[in-house]
């Protein structure tokens, strides 16, 4: 399937999910959204891709939503938006709950919208250069795209009420340093160390890899002995798993273990 505002391909159990707008700052449009939700869907749903990087093309990571968009829209703009939130959301909902782990790389400022979808990512890498900032108000505007849930998580809320409210920008250095992300890397050597960490989690056992994620989801809202309840369940499906036998027995013969992802 050939989309119009992003780029997808898969190669070696990678899924290679690009924002490709450049020229408008890769901002976020109903296409763009409901392109992102069918490739999230369609990750979920093939066995065969068991990572997902996600990243832009050009200077920018993405500026979050069109404004642009949003003014010619005039009078339908508020239909308009609930259905890019539908399929935005959507899609970090499918990210989030598929097994396959989510790289994102922040190869340049992630304003808006486009905050939401970095943070929202498995494991978070960024360009020394990038830059973000939520950005919402400044346009008079509310936060979408998961930040509202995901930032209070990382930051704390004291930090997110902050961050969402004056509109500070952060570099990528101090984005780590609040653990927004996961890693700042050179510019030049994003691309590279980015692929090279979803190709490791796609010969990894993809299986664990959403155990964790779902346990994680739920560890903020459930009791201690509810979530420990989670753990007892998903600990002994993995050991009867093939990748679970096969990690034991890698284990106790000290070879490397051979996942196939199940």
């Amino acid at each position: 399937m050939t989309y119009e505002t992003i780029l997808f391909e898969v190669d070696k159990a990678v899924a290679r999910i690009t924002l490709n707008r450049p020229d408008a700052a890769n901002g976020l449009t109903l296409t763009m959204c409901e392109e992102l939700h069918d490739a999230a869907v369609r990750c979920d749903h093939d066995p065969a891709i068991r990572a997902v990087l996600l990243t832009g093309t050009g200077r920018m990571f993405c500026a979050g939503g069109d404004i642009k968009f949003f003014q010619e829209a005039g009078d339908a703009v508020g239909a308009i938006v609930s259905r890019m939130t539908l399929a935005l959301h959507g899609a970090v909902s499918v990210f989030n709950r598929m097994d396959a782990p989510v790289v994102v790389a922040v190869n340049g400022t992630a304003a808006g919208g486009g905050l939401s979808l970095a943070i929202s990512g498995d494991f978070v890498m960024a360009a020394e250069t990038a830059k973000f900032t939520l950005a919402y108000t400044t346009a008079a505007l509310s936060p979408d795209g998961s930040s509202s849930w995901f930032l209070p998580r990382l930051v704390g809320l004291r930090r997110a009420k902050e961050l969402m409210l004056t509109n500070r920008v952060l570099t990528a250095r101090e984005a780590a340093d609040y653990g927004m992300i996961d890693r700042v890397v050179a510019d030049e050597d994003l691309p590279e160390r980015a692929l090279r960490q979803a190709e490791q989690f796609a010969t990894g056992p993809t299986g664990a890899y959403g155990a964790v994620k779902r346990l994680l989801a739920g560890s903020f809202e459930e009791s201690l002995e509810t979530q420990m309840a989670s753990e007892a369940r998903h600990i002994a499906e993995r050991l009867q798993s093939p990748d679970g036998r096969e990690g034991v027995a890698a284990f106790i013969d000290k070879r490397a273990p051979k996942f196939t992802g199940y």
